[in-house]
């Protein structure tokens, strides 16, 4: 059986890949770019070295700033409004996974529709937006190389899942010395977010050989590096690694779906406003405690790959050292639970069959090794109050 593969038309990856922007736009035909970004890129300087290349190679460099984390359809269409009213051709994203993923949503938006809700999954959406080139600042959504976004309903508080090929960059600029300022709870929230990637990619029903090289690959970056890169900001080696296996994650997720703990998260994000790295984090153990019986060997895979389990170790062996190494990480990186976190418990178990129904509805459960039904995620979400609070 043969697999489709998607990629951004360039990847420009490591020191420097940010000043090839206006070579990428030129490759494109492309002139006038409006910059998308937040206040936080703004602040730090770097939107200023992005402006500062455009801006030397005659090309335009205005700027929105008003992406949010967690992005709205409301916080969309205001970035829709703007590259309505200009002459723009392009888009350049510069921030995190929100940033792009905002970005995305603009670009499609800009020129096919009035609402984030006509692209709801499960339609693929393939309509072309503006060109858009993604820079990554942190290590972790992976989001410059896949075919995804997500944009909460500001209604129905739902994170609406979007899919297609509509939603891929064109090109994806990875430079590492851009996570360099990144503080210690985003970067160790970006990061349980790239590893979630990796092995749900791995573990998927949608894996193909394509995907597992990637996956794979991208563990075997993460693994050694994600504590290094919290406890030492400024090490710059540890900070590649851990930017390219969130690339080759992102690549392997894109070509091979997510499942359980994506399908999990997105509810509790948009609800309780926990970023989705962290709420992954939070997931990540009891999720992959409830799905190594379908996928034991799979799951043994992945923990080698990180440098947890020797080769010789068996699978029960290796599976249980998985176990130990993702709440070791969670306990050592600081992350909260829910209650910890500040989650109302009324609220929380108030929402909980709303909460599942929404995972399910989303599609990434049913790539699950082993796909639950409504009533085991309302049994995992109770789990997680219980364990990790």
């Amino acid at each position: 059986m043969s697999t489709s593969v998607l990629l951004p038309q360039f990847i420009e990856i490591g020191e420097g890949a940010s000043r090839k922007v206006s070579d990428i736009l030129t490759a494109l035909g492309c002139r006038n770019p409006l910059i998308i970004t937040d206040k936080t890129m703004v602040s730090l300087g770097q939107v200023e070295l992005i402006q500062r290349q455009l801006a030397h190679s005659g090309m335009g460099d205005d700027v929105y700033d008003g992406t949010i984390p967690e992005p709205t359809d409301a916080s969309i269409l205001d970035g829709v409004k703007v590259l309505r009213k200009g002459s723009y051709d392009s888009l350049v994203a510069l921030g995190g996974g929100s940033v792009i993923d905002s970005a995305k949503a603009m670009s499609v938006l800009a020129k096919s529709g009035d609402s984030m809700r006509d692209f709801k999954f499960p339609r693929i959406v393939s309509e072309a937006g503006l060109p858009l080139i993604a820079i990554p600042t942190t290590a972790g959504t992976g989001s410059e190389t896949t075919r995804f976004t997500v944009i909460t309903d500001e209604v129905s508080d739902e994170k609406m899942l979007c899919v297609g090929p509509a939603f891929m960059p064109v090109a994806a600029l990875v430079d590492a010395s851009l996570t360099l300022t990144l503080p210690a709870r985003a970067t160790a929230d970006t990061g349980i977010d790239a590893m979630t990637h990796a092995m749900e990619a791995y573990v998927s029903k949608k894996a193909n050989a394509f995907s597992d090289y990637n996956a794979l690959e991208a563990l075997r970056l993460i693994g050694p590096n994600l504590r290094t890169v919290c406890k030492e900001p400024k090490n710059r080696k540890a900070r590649e690694d851990m930017m390219l296996g969130a690339t080759l994650a992102g690549i392997a997720f894109s070509n091979a779906s997510v499942a359980l703990v994506h399908g999990m998260s997105r509810p509790i994000g948009a609800a309780f406003h926990v970023p989705h790295g962290l709420s992954n984090a939070m997931l990540l153990p009891i999720v992959t405690a409830y799905s190594i019986p379908a996928a034991a060997e799979r799951y043994a895979e992945c923990a080698r790959a990180m440098g947890v389990a020797n080769p010789q170790d068996s699978t029960a062996s290796a599976n249980q050292k998985l176990l130990e190494e993702l709440e070791a990480i969670n306990r050592e990186l600081s992350v909260p639970g829910p209650k910890a976190f500040g989650i109302d418990e009324q609220q929380f178990f108030g929402l909980l069959e709303s909460m599942a129904e929404q995972a399910l509805a989303s599609g990434s459960p049913g790539n699950n090794p082993r796909v639950p039904e409504s009533d085991d995620i309302v049994h995992l979400y109770k789990q997680l109050w219980a364990t990790a609070s």
